[in-house]
Protein backbone atom coordinates (compact mmCIF):
# COMPACT_ATOMS: atom_id res chain seq x y z
CA UNK A 1 0.00 0.00 0.00
CA UNK A 2 1.41 3.65 -1.19
CA UNK A 3 2.18 5.71 1.78
CA UNK A 4 -0.40 8.55 2.72
CA UNK A 5 1.62 11.75 1.82
CA UNK A 6 1.22 14.46 4.95
CA UNK A 7 2.28 18.19 4.40
CA UNK A 8 2.93 21.45 6.64
CA UNK A 9 0.97 23.98 4.88
CA UNK A 10 1.99 27.87 5.21
CA UNK A 11 -0.35 30.57 4.52
CA UNK A 12 0.54 34.06 5.15
CA UNK A 13 -0.60 36.22 1.80
CA UNK A 14 -2.61 38.87 3.69
CA UNK A 15 -3.66 39.29 7.41
CA UNK A 16 -3.80 35.52 8.61
CA UNK A 17 -1.23 33.51 9.40
CA UNK A 18 -1.81 30.47 9.35
CA UNK A 19 -0.11 26.68 9.24
CA UNK A 20 -1.76 23.38 9.08
CA UNK A 21 -1.07 19.61 8.76
CA UNK A 22 -2.56 17.41 6.30
CA UNK A 23 -2.71 14.37 5.47
CA UNK A 24 -4.31 12.52 2.29
CA UNK A 25 -7.02 9.75 2.51
CA UNK A 26 -7.63 6.35 -0.04
CA UNK A 27 -10.55 8.13 -1.27
CA UNK A 28 -8.79 11.45 -2.54
CA UNK A 29 -9.59 13.32 0.62
CA UNK A 30 -7.70 14.77 3.28
CA UNK A 31 -7.70 14.60 7.14
CA UNK A 32 -6.78 18.02 8.37
CA UNK A 33 -4.54 16.91 11.50
CA UNK A 34 -4.49 20.69 12.17
CA UNK A 35 -5.56 23.63 10.96
CA UNK A 36 -4.26 27.02 13.00
CA UNK A 37 -5.27 30.94 12.30
CA UNK A 38 -4.04 33.65 13.74
CA UNK A 39 -6.16 36.86 12.37
CA UNK A 40 -4.73 40.00 12.66
CA UNK A 41 -8.36 41.87 13.05
CA UNK A 42 -7.77 43.89 16.19
CA UNK A 43 -4.46 44.99 14.65
CA UNK A 44 -6.05 46.09 11.62
CA UNK A 45 -9.85 47.53 12.62
CA UNK A 46 -8.73 51.21 13.74
CA UNK A 47 -7.39 51.72 10.28
CA UNK A 48 -10.57 50.26 8.46
CA UNK A 49 -8.47 47.93 6.21
CA UNK A 50 -5.10 45.88 5.97
CA UNK A 51 -1.89 47.80 6.53
CA UNK A 52 0.69 45.90 4.75
CA UNK A 53 3.62 46.79 7.28
CA UNK A 54 2.26 45.88 10.61
CA UNK A 55 0.18 42.58 8.86
CA UNK A 56 4.38 42.04 7.76
CA UNK A 57 5.44 42.78 11.54
CA UNK A 58 2.42 40.42 13.39
CA UNK A 59 3.58 37.41 11.04
CA UNK A 60 7.02 37.92 12.45
CA UNK A 61 5.89 37.49 15.54
CA UNK A 62 3.49 35.27 15.13
CA UNK A 63 4.91 32.70 12.59
CA UNK A 64 7.27 30.27 14.75
CA UNK A 65 4.37 29.61 17.51
CA UNK A 66 1.49 29.40 15.01
CA UNK A 67 3.82 26.45 13.21
CA UNK A 68 4.59 24.90 16.03
CA UNK A 69 1.16 25.17 17.46
CA UNK A 70 -0.22 23.42 14.26
CA UNK A 71 2.62 20.34 14.84
CA UNK A 72 1.63 20.20 18.39
CA UNK A 73 -2.30 19.83 17.73
CA UNK A 74 -1.27 16.92 14.81
CA UNK A 75 0.79 15.23 17.26
CA UNK A 76 3.47 15.31 14.09
CA UNK A 77 6.99 16.11 14.14
CA UNK A 78 8.90 17.64 10.88
CA UNK A 79 11.00 14.59 10.57
CA UNK A 80 7.12 12.89 10.22
CA UNK A 81 6.20 15.15 7.30
CA UNK A 82 7.02 14.55 3.60
CA UNK A 83 6.85 17.97 2.12
CA UNK A 84 6.43 21.68 3.40
CA UNK A 85 4.09 24.09 1.22
CA UNK A 86 3.81 27.49 1.48
CA UNK A 87 1.81 30.77 -0.73
CA UNK A 88 3.84 32.25 -2.76
CA UNK A 89 1.04 34.31 -3.98
CA UNK A 90 -0.89 36.81 -5.25
CA UNK A 91 -0.84 38.77 -2.06
CA UNK A 92 1.00 41.23 0.26
CA UNK A 93 4.89 41.08 -0.99
CA UNK A 94 6.11 41.85 2.59
CA UNK A 95 3.52 39.57 4.05
CA UNK A 96 4.08 36.63 1.81
CA UNK A 97 7.90 36.69 2.47
CA UNK A 98 7.71 35.77 5.92
CA UNK A 99 5.84 32.45 5.26
CA UNK A 100 7.29 32.05 1.98
CA UNK A 101 11.36 32.01 3.66
CA UNK A 102 10.12 30.43 7.00
CA UNK A 103 8.96 27.51 4.67
CA UNK A 104 11.62 27.27 2.50
CA UNK A 105 14.18 27.40 5.52
CA UNK A 106 12.60 24.75 7.46
CA UNK A 107 12.41 22.66 4.19
CA UNK A 108 16.29 23.07 3.43
CA UNK A 109 17.26 22.32 6.91
CA UNK A 110 15.04 19.30 7.12
CA UNK A 111 15.73 17.68 3.91
CA UNK A 112 11.97 17.92 2.76
CA UNK A 113 10.64 19.75 -0.30
CA UNK A 114 9.64 22.96 -0.46
CA UNK A 115 6.47 23.59 -2.82
CA UNK A 116 5.79 26.98 -3.93
CA UNK A 117 1.83 27.41 -4.18
CA UNK A 118 -0.24 30.03 -5.78
CA UNK A 119 -2.91 30.80 -2.98
CA UNK A 120 -5.71 30.87 -6.07
CA UNK A 121 -4.96 27.16 -6.24
CA UNK A 122 -5.61 26.54 -2.62
CA UNK A 123 -9.07 27.62 -2.94
CA UNK A 124 -9.66 25.81 -6.00
CA UNK A 125 -9.06 22.51 -4.53
CA UNK A 126 -10.29 23.66 -1.26
CA UNK A 127 -13.66 22.03 -2.00
CA UNK A 128 -11.64 18.30 -2.35
CA UNK A 129 -10.26 18.40 0.82
CA UNK A 130 -13.47 17.01 2.36
CA UNK A 131 -15.29 16.17 -1.32
CA UNK A 132 -14.22 13.37 -3.55
CA UNK A 133 -14.47 15.71 -6.88
CA UNK A 134 -13.97 14.95 -10.45
CA UNK A 135 -12.42 17.08 -13.45
CA UNK A 136 -13.87 19.14 -14.78
CA UNK A 137 -15.70 20.93 -12.59
CA UNK A 138 -16.76 24.66 -12.90
CA UNK A 139 -15.42 26.94 -10.32
CA UNK A 140 -16.57 30.53 -8.96
CA UNK A 141 -13.63 31.91 -6.90
CA UNK A 142 -14.97 34.53 -4.49
CA UNK A 143 -13.21 36.64 -2.10
CA UNK A 144 -12.12 40.08 -0.82
CA UNK A 145 -8.87 40.16 -3.98
CA UNK A 146 -10.51 37.97 -6.66
CA UNK A 147 -13.57 36.73 -8.66
CA UNK A 148 -13.37 34.86 -11.29
CA UNK A 149 -15.14 31.83 -13.49
CA UNK A 150 -12.84 28.88 -14.00
CA UNK A 151 -12.78 25.78 -16.12
CA UNK A 152 -10.36 23.19 -13.64
CA UNK A 153 -9.72 20.70 -15.66
CA UNK A 154 -7.09 19.01 -13.64
CA UNK A 155 -3.89 19.91 -11.33
CA UNK A 156 -2.46 22.91 -12.68
CA UNK A 157 -4.79 23.12 -15.82
CA UNK A 158 -6.85 25.90 -15.39
CA UNK A 159 -8.70 27.92 -18.00
CA UNK A 160 -10.47 31.39 -16.85
CA UNK A 161 -13.82 32.25 -18.73
CA UNK A 162 -14.65 34.72 -16.66
CA UNK A 163 -13.89 37.29 -14.18
CA UNK A 164 -14.24 40.69 -12.42
CA UNK A 165 -13.20 43.98 -14.27
CA UNK A 166 -12.98 46.14 -11.28
CA UNK A 167 -13.81 45.52 -7.86
CA UNK A 168 -13.76 42.08 -6.59
CA UNK A 169 -17.25 40.81 -4.88
CA UNK A 170 -15.28 40.64 -1.44
CA UNK A 171 -14.03 44.10 -2.11
CA UNK A 172 -17.19 45.68 -2.64
CA UNK A 173 -18.65 44.24 0.31
CA UNK A 174 -16.00 46.09 2.57
CA UNK A 175 -16.44 49.04 0.88
CA UNK A 176 -20.62 49.02 1.41
CA UNK A 177 -19.41 47.72 4.99
CA UNK A 178 -17.14 51.18 5.30
CA UNK A 179 -19.83 53.18 3.74
CA UNK A 180 -21.94 52.38 6.20
CA UNK A 181 -19.65 52.86 9.02
CA UNK A 182 -19.37 48.75 9.90
CA UNK A 183 -16.33 47.41 11.71
CA UNK A 184 -13.42 45.29 9.98
CA UNK A 185 -13.97 43.09 8.35
CA UNK A 186 -17.17 44.25 6.85
CA UNK A 187 -18.07 41.11 4.78
CA UNK A 188 -20.06 39.46 7.46
CA UNK A 189 -21.32 42.51 9.09
CA UNK A 190 -23.39 43.61 5.85
CA UNK A 191 -24.69 40.10 5.44
CA UNK A 192 -25.80 39.87 9.03
CA UNK A 193 -27.40 43.73 8.41
CA UNK A 194 -29.09 42.26 5.06
CA UNK A 195 -31.45 39.96 6.97
CA UNK A 196 -32.57 42.38 8.74
CA UNK A 197 -33.45 44.63 5.99
CA UNK A 198 -35.66 44.68 3.39
CA UNK A 199 -34.12 43.84 0.21
CA UNK A 200 -36.57 45.78 -2.30
CA UNK A 201 -35.82 49.36 -0.71
CA UNK A 202 -33.51 50.31 -3.16
CA UNK A 203 -33.41 49.77 -6.67
CA UNK A 204 -29.45 49.23 -7.51
CA UNK A 205 -27.60 48.83 -10.71
CA UNK A 206 -26.49 45.62 -12.34
CA UNK A 207 -23.48 46.88 -14.25
CA UNK A 208 -22.74 44.75 -17.17
CA UNK A 209 -25.33 42.62 -16.41
CA UNK A 210 -26.14 41.45 -19.92
CA UNK A 211 -22.88 41.63 -21.76
CA UNK A 212 -19.51 40.74 -21.63
CA UNK A 213 -20.40 36.89 -21.04
CA UNK A 214 -19.67 36.02 -17.58
CA UNK A 215 -17.34 38.80 -16.02
CA UNK A 216 -18.08 40.81 -13.29
CA UNK A 217 -18.32 44.73 -12.90
CA UNK A 218 -18.86 45.96 -9.58
CA UNK A 219 -17.71 49.12 -8.97
CA UNK A 220 -20.71 51.16 -10.53
CA UNK A 221 -22.48 49.37 -7.98
CA UNK A 222 -20.27 50.64 -4.95
CA UNK A 223 -20.69 54.13 -6.17
CA UNK A 224 -24.51 53.79 -6.41
CA UNK A 225 -24.48 52.54 -2.79
CA UNK A 226 -22.09 55.85 -1.91
CA UNK A 227 -24.73 57.77 -3.35
CA UNK A 228 -27.39 56.80 -1.95
CA UNK A 229 -25.92 56.52 1.45
CA UNK A 230 -25.73 60.58 1.20
CA UNK A 231 -29.57 60.60 0.80
CA UNK A 232 -30.43 58.27 3.37
CA UNK A 233 -29.92 58.97 7.41
CA UNK A 234 -26.90 56.57 8.65
CA UNK A 235 -27.79 57.45 11.60
CA UNK A 236 -30.65 54.78 11.35
CA UNK A 237 -30.29 51.11 11.86
CA UNK A 238 -33.32 50.66 9.88
CA UNK A 239 -31.89 53.07 6.71
CA UNK A 240 -28.24 50.88 7.18
CA UNK A 241 -30.60 47.31 7.31
CA UNK A 242 -32.36 48.63 4.26
CA UNK A 243 -29.38 49.47 2.03
CA UNK A 244 -27.31 46.72 3.14
CA UNK A 245 -30.17 44.07 2.10
CA UNK A 246 -30.97 45.82 -1.20
CA UNK A 247 -27.17 45.47 -1.86
CA UNK A 248 -26.96 41.62 -0.64
CA UNK A 249 -29.92 41.18 -3.02
CA UNK A 250 -28.32 43.01 -6.10
CA UNK A 251 -24.41 41.03 -5.49
CA UNK A 252 -26.85 38.19 -5.67
CA UNK A 253 -28.90 38.50 -8.69
CA UNK A 254 -25.79 39.62 -10.82
CA UNK A 255 -24.09 35.99 -9.19
CA UNK A 256 -26.81 34.19 -10.32
CA UNK A 257 -26.90 35.81 -13.91
CA UNK A 258 -23.39 35.50 -14.57
CA UNK A 259 -23.25 31.89 -13.25
CA UNK A 260 -25.76 31.16 -15.35
CA UNK A 261 -23.55 32.09 -18.44
CA UNK A 262 -20.95 30.59 -16.68
CA UNK A 263 -22.66 26.94 -17.06
CA UNK A 264 -23.81 27.45 -20.35
CA UNK A 265 -20.00 28.42 -21.40
CA UNK A 266 -18.73 25.53 -19.52
CA UNK A 267 -21.01 22.77 -20.78
CA UNK A 268 -20.32 24.07 -24.51
CA UNK A 269 -16.30 24.21 -23.49
CA UNK A 270 -16.65 20.44 -22.20
CA UNK A 271 -19.31 19.36 -24.63
CA UNK A 272 -16.35 16.63 -26.01
CA UNK A 273 -15.99 15.48 -22.99
CA UNK A 274 -18.20 13.17 -20.69
CA UNK A 275 -20.56 16.29 -19.38
CA UNK A 276 -19.91 17.32 -15.89
CA UNK A 277 -22.39 18.56 -13.23
CA UNK A 278 -20.02 19.67 -10.58
CA UNK A 279 -20.30 23.50 -9.22
CA UNK A 280 -17.62 24.40 -6.95
CA UNK A 281 -17.76 27.76 -5.13
CA UNK A 282 -14.45 28.50 -3.01
CA UNK A 283 -13.15 31.39 -1.16
CA UNK A 284 -13.93 33.95 1.37
CA UNK A 285 -17.27 35.09 0.44
CA UNK A 286 -18.30 31.40 -0.38
CA UNK A 287 -19.09 31.48 3.23
CA UNK A 288 -22.22 34.25 3.03
CA UNK A 289 -24.83 32.27 3.63
CA UNK A 290 -27.07 33.83 1.28
CA UNK A 291 -25.00 33.92 -1.72
CA UNK A 292 -25.01 29.97 -1.05
CA UNK A 293 -28.90 29.41 -0.63
CA UNK A 294 -29.22 31.49 -4.18
CA UNK A 295 -26.47 29.70 -5.62
CA UNK A 296 -27.40 26.15 -4.65
CA UNK A 297 -31.05 26.94 -6.24
CA UNK A 298 -30.01 28.30 -9.71
CA UNK A 299 -27.91 24.98 -9.61
CA UNK A 300 -30.54 22.69 -9.20
CA UNK A 301 -32.12 24.63 -11.61
CA UNK A 302 -29.24 23.86 -14.39
CA UNK A 303 -28.82 20.32 -13.03
CA UNK A 304 -25.30 20.72 -11.49
CA UNK A 305 -24.31 19.39 -8.46
CA UNK A 306 -23.07 22.68 -5.89
CA UNK A 307 -19.90 21.90 -3.67
CA UNK A 308 -19.25 24.69 -1.07
CA UNK A 309 -15.99 24.12 1.53
CA UNK A 310 -16.46 24.32 4.82
CA UNK A 311 -16.34 27.65 6.28
CA UNK A 312 -13.03 27.13 7.92
CA UNK A 313 -11.62 26.11 4.90
CA UNK A 314 -13.41 29.31 2.69
CA UNK A 315 -11.26 32.12 4.04
CA UNK A 316 -7.46 32.13 4.26
CA UNK A 317 -6.28 28.91 5.57
CA UNK A 318 -3.33 26.90 5.19
CA UNK A 319 -5.21 23.00 4.88
CA UNK A 320 -5.95 24.56 1.39
CA UNK A 321 -1.83 25.04 0.80
CA UNK A 322 -0.69 22.41 2.19
CA UNK A 323 -3.44 20.26 -0.09
CA UNK A 324 -2.56 21.96 -2.91
CA UNK A 325 1.02 20.73 -2.16
CA UNK A 326 -0.07 17.44 -1.75
CA UNK A 327 -1.38 17.66 -5.11
CA UNK A 328 1.33 19.21 -7.14
CA UNK A 329 3.85 16.67 -5.28
CA UNK A 330 1.89 13.66 -6.80
CA UNK A 331 1.90 15.15 -10.06
CA UNK A 332 5.68 15.81 -9.55
CA UNK A 333 4.84 19.96 -10.20
CA UNK A 334 7.95 20.76 -8.13
CA UNK A 335 9.35 23.99 -9.37
CA UNK A 336 10.51 25.18 -6.00
CA UNK A 337 12.30 28.64 -6.88
CA UNK A 338 9.43 30.05 -7.79
CA UNK A 339 9.96 33.78 -6.43
CA UNK A 340 7.05 35.26 -4.16
CA UNK A 341 4.24 37.12 -6.51
CA UNK A 342 1.77 40.05 -5.69
CA UNK A 343 0.23 38.82 -8.91
CA UNK A 344 0.12 35.36 -9.77
CA UNK A 345 -3.48 34.41 -12.06
CA UNK A 346 -3.87 30.40 -12.32
CA UNK A 347 -4.81 30.99 -16.01
CA UNK A 348 -1.62 32.71 -17.60
CA UNK A 349 -2.95 32.95 -21.13
CA UNK A 350 -6.29 35.11 -19.61
CA UNK A 351 -6.32 38.74 -20.12
CA UNK A 352 -5.58 41.39 -17.80
CA UNK A 353 -9.12 43.18 -17.43
CA UNK A 354 -8.56 45.79 -15.10
CA UNK A 355 -8.35 49.29 -15.87
CA UNK A 356 -10.34 52.31 -18.48
CA UNK A 357 -10.85 51.51 -21.29
CA UNK A 358 -12.08 48.19 -21.87
CA UNK A 359 -14.68 47.30 -24.38
CA UNK A 360 -16.72 44.09 -23.66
Amino acid sequence: MNKKLTFLGIETSCDETAASIVRERENNTADVLSNVISSQIEEHKKFGGVVPELAARAHIDKIDFIIQEALDKSKTKIEDIDGIAATAGPGLIVCLTIGYNIGKSLAAFSGKPFLPINHLEGHALSPSIENKISFPYLLLLISGGHSQYLIIKGINDYEQIGTTIDDAVGEAFDKTAKILDLDYPGGPKVEKFAKLGNKNSYNLPKPIINRGGCNLSLAGLKTAVLRKSKEIDLDSDKEKYNLAASFQYTINKILVEKTKVAMKMFREKMSDQEPSKTFVVAGGVAANEIIRKDLIDLSKKMNFKPIFPSKEFCGDNAAMIAWAGIKRFKKKLLSNDIPVKSRWPLDKKAPFLKGPGLKL
